[in-house]
């Protein structure tokens, strides 16, 4: 792996940019680039708390509508590949692989759907005795495929979650954005598992009794795309789920698409409405707002640089694609 580029702020969050394996003659190739990011909460400290956030396919075969990192699907990373852009994370900080951060946070949702490489399943297994890290927590998004390889995966993953991360130590989170069938369907193009097989998926897969965090339900809330949660609380438990709420990042195949956040980052009370269906359905409810610099630096979720600097227009108050251009 060789990190050819990297932008950001070092006291929220940066983002990497690496090429994985040459592709011959041509240097100027983008098949084998990834993207990987390390960030901060503000005013949580990296000493308190540390999220990197990993990818695991050279682009991606959904293409979400609203995802950067969708289309130009060139295969999977192997587990080497994933694992190194861990160690360059952890090693830049702690070179002796002694990370002492009690909320140590590895997501696989930077670049790529997890379920569909095996490798991160691999990845997971070896993490814990990678490195010294009591505080490791690790994360998956999916938007939960209907194939046999996802279902393969899915299966493997409750093995994973209960050998090496018990006790609330693995958050599993579904993309679903909306209750809509069309319109999910628009969105996320792909064949996917209705709310019903969510539903008893997470069943089996955790056990808040045991310990185990409650599976998240995540809504990027896009104006058009209705949310109801009467219609969630048919299918899902809140014993068993949370809810997540965060805007809709500003992309480049948003953009294109005309999708617009029906959650403005800026003003929390177009929030509120959502929060509270959801709480008087009994959910707790995660709003997720971030620092608006992220969409900046492009280290939010869907967001994917290589996009932005080849792309003829861009969001606005997102990519600072001419601090870019001076790396």
């Amino acid at each position: 792996m060789k990190v050819i580029a990297e932008y950001g702020d070092e006291e929220l969050a940066k983002v990497y940019v690496a090429r994985m394996r040459e592709d011959g003659a041509d240097e100027g190739s983008k098949k084998h680039l990834v993207e990987f990011v390390e960030s901060v909460q503000p005013p949580i400290p990296r000493e308190k708390k540390w999220v990197l956030i990993v990818s695991s396919m050279f682009g991606c075969p959904i293409s979400c509508k609203m995802c950067d990192a969708g289309g130009n699907y060139n295969g999977t990373l192997t587990k080497k590949e994933i694992m190194s852009q861990i160690d360059y994370l952890v090693m830049r900080r702690f070179p002796d692989g002694n990370v002492p951060v009690p909320n140590f946070k590895i997501q696989f949702a930077r670049m790529g759907e997890p379920s569909l490489n095996t490798a991160v399943l691999d990845a997971m297994e070896s993490l814990p005795g990678a490195y010294k890290a009591p505080g490791l927590h690790v994360s998956l998004s999916t938007v939960a495929p209907d194939s046999k390889k996802a279902r393969d995966f899915f299966e493997r993953l409750i093995d994973v979650k209960n050998q090496h991360y018990p006790k609330g130590r693995f958050q599993l989170q579904f993309s679903i954005h909306t209750t809509d069938g069309k319109k999910r369907d628009e969105l996320i193009p792909t064949r996917k598992w209705s709310f019903d097989d969510i539903a008893s998926y997470a069943g089996r897969f955790s056990s808040p009794d045991g310990g185990d965090k409650k599976v998240t339900l995540n809504f990027a809330p896009a104006a058009g795309y209705p949310i109801d949660a009467a219609v969630i609380r048919k299918h899902f438990d809140p014993e068993m789920f949370v809810i997540k709420l965060t805007p809709l990042n500003p992309t480049v195949r948003s953009h294109e698409a005309s999708l617009r956040s029906a959650i403005d980052p800026s003003e929390k009370d177009t929030s509120a409405h959502f929060v509270d269906k959801f709480r008087k359905e009994g959910y707790d409810v995660i709003l997720s707002i971030g620092e608006l610099e992220e969409n900046r630096i492009g280290s939010n979720c869907g967001q994917f640089i290589q996009r932005a600097l080849n792309a003829s227009g861009k969001p606005e108050r997102s990519y600072a694609l001419d601090e870019y251009r001076k790396q």
